[in-house]
């Protein structure tokens, strides 16, 4: 179904900054489309560029390239309809021995 979906998508390239934090209180990469473009579900983005590292301690920005494959609105209405689906994928539960009173 992948192949009917790439059918039916259209590219396109931006601009884009990536913040990547290495500290005690962060640890993350954000990334941030420039010019107010915006992901709707069932779109996937590709960041082009060479991997970097941060060393332990500091925080670092990067401007970067993206393509943006839109998704077409047959996958843009079946991501919606199975999204909350495998969002229960990521959840943990946890069952105790005892009984609460």
């Amino acid at each position: 179904m992948n192949a009917i979906f790439n059918l039916m998508s259209r590219k396109e390239t931006v601009s884009c900054t990536v913040e990547i934090n290495n500290t005690f209180d962060q640890l993350g990469a954000h990334l941030r489309l420039d010019n107010g473009v915006v992901v709707h579900p069932g779109d996937e983005v590709l960041v082009h560029g060479a991997p970097v590292s941060i060393p332990y301690g500091e925080s670092q920005s990067f401007q970067r390239e993206a393509t943006i494959r839109r998704a077409g609105p047959l996958e843009r209405a079946w991501t919606r309809a199975t999204g909350d689906l495998e969002m229960m994928e990521l959840c943990e539960f946890s069952f105790t021995e005892r009984a609460l009173s």
